[in-house]
């Protein structure tokens, strides 16, 4: 069951993409329920993930000879080992805000915004308790995932609030 809520727009332009290592998956998956463009290690050909992800990408690692390796590289080295903690990190050392996030905007699995979809579009393809009773909804133009908000979405907003109330 996909209840996520409804999409509020892609990334803004200027905000920063990540290019996630694969040990750090689930920090990507963090990152684009936040609204960013993250490219996970995973969904590319294995070979040189960090020279073939694009230049404008900020690689998130948690191994230094990967740092070592690509000097002139934007990249952050990945303290944490839970998920929350990485995610805050990466908004702490990048200067990030609130106003930064477009949470719920990108699909979770394919990484592209997330398009806004009719109730009519929705209808049979949604239970129809959720049919009913959802504001709108939302489907990734790639894998047709639907997306609305559900009765998680107050849970993961406070969770996301927490992410701001815990910096230094």
């Amino acid at each position: 069951m996909h209840t996520h809520a409804s999409p509020s727009g892609a990334s803004p332009p200027g905000a920063p993409a990540f290019a996630v290592e694969r040990t750090l998956g689930r920090l990507g998956k963090w990152l684009r329920l936040l609204g960013f463009d993250a490219l996970l290690e995973t969904e590319c050909p294995p070979a040189k993930f960090p020279q073939r992800c694009g230049e404008g990408r900020i690689l998130l690692t948690r191994t230094r000879r990967v740092l070592a390796a690509l000097p002139e590289r934007a990249a952050i080295f990945i303290r944490a080992d839970d998920p929350f903690a990485q995610a805050a990190q990466v908004l702490r050392e990048l200067g990030l805000s609130a106003c930064d996030l477009r949470p719920f905007s990108r699909c979770l699995r394919c990484n592209l915004p997330i398009e806004a979809i009719g109730r009519q579009q929705a209808r049979g393809a949604v239970p129809d308790y959720v049919w009913q009773t959802a504001p709108g909804f939302g489907r990734c133009p790639r894998c047709l995932r639907l997306y609305w908000a559900g009765t998680h979405t107050a849970r993961s907003l406070e969770r996301i609030q927490r992410l701001f109330e815990a910096r230094p």
